[in-house]
């Protein structure tokens, strides 16, 4: 006797309805929150900035067809293109992702929550234009600032208890929906609209993490983020001319996420959404280098001073042991030959030997010319990882949430010097009193590198003054970045 399946309409998983809730009801009344998110803003915008130095980047910039300008369109920093917001969410995406740069978050799940600006900003500037060119009122920073906040807390509080990378998908599936929650709330579509956008991100193909590691690891991850955000934004669009949603995405059997992509596993949660991933989120403002190894880098820095002073150098390593947590081996702990940017940044072993051989780490680090050296690859061979159980419990505990490494070192006379140990980067919470001034430098860096002197005063005006900035109009701060 066959069983018929039910054809009624489902309600929407709640998962849905407590995303959609949370971007359309929920107050943001965090002080910290919102400072926190204006050095994200203008850490993420630097990054974007940095990145447009380097041509593997910028040939994907741009419209599609080439020539292509949109009339209230939006701009993308630090370029003259005016863009429709889903390609132009695209550029800023890939732009701010580029080069590893930009915050982190990291839980059950890692990943970049800025990454989510490409489609807030894009589709906050498209609006303030079009809203000025028919005679109303645009969008403040504020805006911005509040759809940033929202779109770390729904990525991140995903992210605590729930890993994607487990089962091969790609933590940019996050970004997508994130994205597409805010981005729908700043459209105006009602809550059923919002709904439906939400769906339409969950029930996508997601993306294979194959682009981040061994033996593929290759350029698309540095623009994976920007797809998620863009698709983000042609989702919500879609959704406001009246596209229909799929109400059980998460949960329905046999064909939803949780049976097709999740080995059947519903979604967990640690706590309802608020502003804490904001206010927590892991500044990169030292090293562009994946974040697992920020510690690591930071003791290198150290242990290439202790080189100095002893008058020694690479060659008199016999072998580093780098004491760690369980994430950072099973993504950077990488052997054998590395072929491009994409994959030395993904290299614990890599990020290591530049450090102790140069005493610096840069984005042009990772690049041939400097990877040729072969005494980097000399010290990759000795660098080995070990995992310490404490410090995978202390990564993964909400008070602590600890980024621990620890650096022992073996010169090849036999002499071994005192393990050098960093629990928490400069970028961390728990440091943000160091870590501020040091992110406001490296903005004013990357502002000088695309900008005149006078530019970067006007941009600098605005964006260390939390009233001016949240006051401003999108599309009259975007205008600052324009050349």
């Amino acid at each position: 006797m066959s069983s018929h399946i039910s054809n009624v309409r489902p309600k929407p998983d709640q998962v849905l309805l407590d995303i959609v809730d949370y971007v359309s009801r929920y107050q943001i009344k965090s002080k910290l929150a919102y400072d926190t998110a204006r050095n994200c803003l203008i850490d993420t915008l630097g990054c974007g900035l940095e990145a447009l130095s380097y041509p593997a980047c910028t040939k994907l910039m741009g419209p599609i067809v080439q020539g292509t300008v949109v009339p209230n369109g939006a701009r993308v920093p630090g370029t003259s293109f005016q863009l429709d917001p889903v390609q132009a969410a695209f550029n800023i995406g890939c732009m701010i992702r580029w080069l590893d740069f930009n915050d982190t978050w990291l839980a059950a799940e890692w990943g970049h929550p800025s990454d989510n600006l490409g489609g807030i900003l894009a589709t906050a500037d498209w609006l303030s234009r079009n809203a000025v060119a028919a005679g109303k009122k645009p969008l403040a920073m504020r805006d911005v600032l509040t759809g940033m906040i929202k779109a770390h807390e729904i990525q991140g509080c995903i992210a605590l208890e729930n890993s994607f990378n487990k089962v091969g998908l790609d933590h940019v599936v996050l970004v997508k929906v994130a994205s597409t929650a805010v981005v729908a709330q700043m459209l105006g579509l009602n809550r059923d609209e919002v709904i439906n956008a939400v769906s339409l991100a969950w029930v996508d193909g997601q993306s294979l993490r194959t682009y981040r590691h061994a033996p593929n690891t290759g350029s698309r991850k540095s623009w994976a983020a920007g797809d998620a955000t863009s698709r983000a934004v042609r989702l919500a669009l879609m959704a406001k001319t009246g596209e229909m949603g799929y109400a059980s995405v998460l949960s329905a059997k046999t064909w939803g996420f949780y049976d097709v992509l999740f080995k059947g596993n519903a979604f967990k949660f640690q706590r309802p959404y608020g502003s804490y991933v904001m206010e927590n989120v892991l500044f990169k403002i030292s090293f562009p280098a994946e974040f697992h190894s920020q510690t690591a880098v930071e003791a290198a820095m150290t242990l290439h001073q202790e080189l100095k002073k002893l008058g020694r150098n690479a060659d008199d390593i016999k072998k580093i042991t780098i004491r760690t947590h369980e994430a950072c081996i099973r993504i950077i702990d990488k052997k054998g030959p590395l072929s491009n940017p994409a994959d030395r940044d993904h290299c614990i072993q890599y990020m290591i030997a530049v450090p102790l051989i140069f005493g610096r780490l840069t984005a042009d680090d990772y690049e041939d010319r400097i990877a040729a050296d072969p005494r980097i690859d000399t010290l990759r061979s000795k660098i080995e990882c070990v995992e310490d159980k404490q410090f995978t419990r202390d990564y993964h505990d909400p008070k602590k949430r600890s980024i621990a490494n620890a650096l022992t070192l073996q010169f090849k006379d036999g002499r071994t010097l005192k393990e050098v140990v960093v629990e928490f980067p400069i970028g961390h919470a728990r440091r943000r009193k160091e870590g501020i001034p040091l992110l406001v430098e490296k903005f004013k860096t990357n502002l000088a590198r695309r900008f005149p002197t006078r530019q970067q005063q006007r941009i600098l005006t605005v964006s260390l003054d939390q009233r001016k900035l949240e006051a401003m109009a999108v599309c009259d701060y975007v205008d600052l970045f324009v050349i």
